[in-house]
């Protein structure tokens, strides 16, 4: 469980198959084998690392469902170590599980990010979103995107201080709109079923 505070902001040192080498030094502060650290958004485990980065191995089903795949060498990334219990819940809770993958269609700070308007109906105004693993406040929900403002500091220590329209980002909307949603249908089907039997 993440909070969507990016930590540091990393690059991509290496890729070798589906090994991903990343050039980071705060995050790796009391790091262990199978840690898991947030990339862009994507939780991923520690398969190794010494003083100047970490490895992480992508699966395919991450390659598909995220920008993980396109990242090329030196590029920036967003990185964060999971929450612990004692810490102050600075963003939203987030899961590191990329739910879509969104296409910049303006740059911060007015940022505006397209995606599957599927996803949408997750989206509310002043409700919470993850874009590449950093916890924004949405501004205006749209049918097939959301506008967030970003603040000069956000935008200074994230990679959404460089990226612009057409550059893919991770989205994560908020997991407790999907499990109202999921207990709500249950509930009405349930309901629904009841009314008929009678």
């Amino acid at each position: 469980m993440f909070t969507g505070i990016v930590e540091e902001l990393g690059a991509v040192a290496e890729r070798d198959g589906q090994r991903l080498r990343i050039r980071a030094y705060a995050v790796l502060d009391d790091v262990g084998l199978g840690d898991s650290i947030a990339i862009n958004g994507c939780c991923l485990t520690v398969v190794s690392w010494d003083d100047d980065g970490f490895d992480a191995e992508v699966t395919q089903e991450t390659i598909d469902r995220t920008s993980l795949g396109s990242l090329s060498i030196g590029e920036s990334v967003n990185l964060e170590r999971p929450v612990r219990l004692q810490d102050r819940l600075g963003g939203h809770l987030v899961q590191g599980h990329v739910d879509g993958v969104g296409t910049i269609v303006a740059a911060a700070p007015d940022l505006e990010v397209a995606v599957d308007p599927a996803l949408m109906r997750y989206v509310v105004e002043k409700g919470s979103v993850t874009v590449d693993g950093i916890s924004l406040t949405v501004v205006e929900p749209k049918p097939s995107s959301f506008t967030v403002a970003v603040i000069p500091h956000t935008a200074a220590i994230t990679t959404l201080g460089v990226k612009g329209p057409g550059d893919r980002v991770n989205i994560e909307v908020d997991v407790m709109a999907k499990y109202a949603e999921k207990l709500l249908v249950a509930n009405l089907t349930d309901a629904n079923q009841t009314g008929s039997e009678s």
